[in-house]
């Protein structure tokens, strides 16, 4: 397969960076949602917004290097209305994954409890200390992390039935491995 069909060492990079990123996140964040107030749950927290700034960062980058490199084709075989599908759902993941670590930043603002990257850098506040709002932002981040989980299944399910079923190259162009990847 040429590498013209392939994304860029970067691109690949920052998609693979970001998965690794949200599987650590997500689990992180209910494991620590369900704590009783405590050292450790606030310890933990601060780690979760590490990675969801983190995350955000990583997003805004690849959503740059998208804007100057442009991605391979797709297969000659994906019809027209899979080709919207998988553009639809690519920005849909781009916008959740901005959404996220964004309404979790203003959650904590509103809650009072600011957010510190790794411990060295203070963000500022988004908005003023308000129960209510976090309350309301609280409830936009938990929905929007239902839909950052559906959005990624079906992500990962249209990756598989283009590999299994399909047989095309369309998980090749992202693989890490650099070599076409046998169904």
């Amino acid at each position: 397969m040429p590498a013209a069909n392939r994304y860029t060492a970067t691109a690949i990079a920052l998609h693979w960076l970001a998965a690794l990123l949200i599987l650590g996140a997500f689990p992180l964040g209910l494991y620590a949602h369900e704590l009783a107030l405590s050292p450790l749950k606030l310890k933990l927290l601060s780690y979760h917004k590490w990675l969801g700034v983190t995350i955000l960062l990583l997003t805004v980058a690849r959503l740059a290097w998208r804007a100057m490199h442009r991605p391979p084709p797709m297969a000659g075989s994906i019809s027209p209305w899979q080709r919207r599908a998988a553009h639809g759902l690519h920005h849909l993941l781009y916008l959740v994954l901005l959404a996220i670590p964004l309404s979790g930043w203003l959650m904590s603002s509103a809650k009072g409890f600011p957010v510190v990257y790794l411990g060295l850098l203070q963000l500022p506040d988004l908005v003023a200390k308000n129960a209510g709002l976090a309350d309301i932002f609280k409830e936009i981040h938990e929905a929007l992390n239902a839909g950052l989980l559906a959005l990624v299944g079906l992500h990962v399910a249209a990756a598989l039935k283009h590999h299994f079923i399909d047989r095309d190259d369309t998980l090749y162009r992202m693989s890490p491995f650099g070599k076409e990847i046998q169904p």
